[in-house]
């Protein structure tokens, strides 16, 4: 998974934290640095956790692109904004999570946990 957050104390702690429960971390400062570390371990990377406000391109930008350039990638964004928190949650896209700051570890375990299931096939249309 990449881990894109500028806070680079909050981008340790949940490195670690998702480290202990066996996930492997790639870490970005921002969506510019995300997309270059796609561009040579896109294979590798399921699942994009990003903050929503970071210097050079945020986390909604970065998801936008993301969602045109790599549709199967899971997408979630955090935010320690609170104002508005709900209305930003109504403006996303549907394939995309998001999280409010501070949460609990086990909610952003719970969260990781359930967007990297294996999304079920889709039967064709009854004919």
């Amino acid at each position: 998974m990449l881990l894109v957050e500028d806070d680079r104390s909050v981008r340790t702690v949940v490195r670690r934290v998702l480290q202990a429960r066996g996930y492997t971390v790639l870490e970005a400062r921002n969506g510019t640095e995300a997309l270059q570390l796609l561009d040579r371990h896109g294979d590798e990377v399921r699942l994009v956790v990003s903050d929503v406000v970071m210097p050079e391109m945020g986390g909604r930008e970065l998801v936008d692109r993301l969602a045109v350039e790599r549709p199967g990638l899971r997408l979630l964004l955090m935010s320690g904004y609170t104002q508005g928190a709900v209305a930003r949650r109504e403006n996303l896209p549907p394939h995309v999570a998001f999280l409010e700051k501070p949460f609990i570890v086990e909610e952003l375990v719970d969260t990781i946990r359930r967007l990297m299931q294996p999304t079920p096939p889709t039967d064709p249309p009854a004919g």
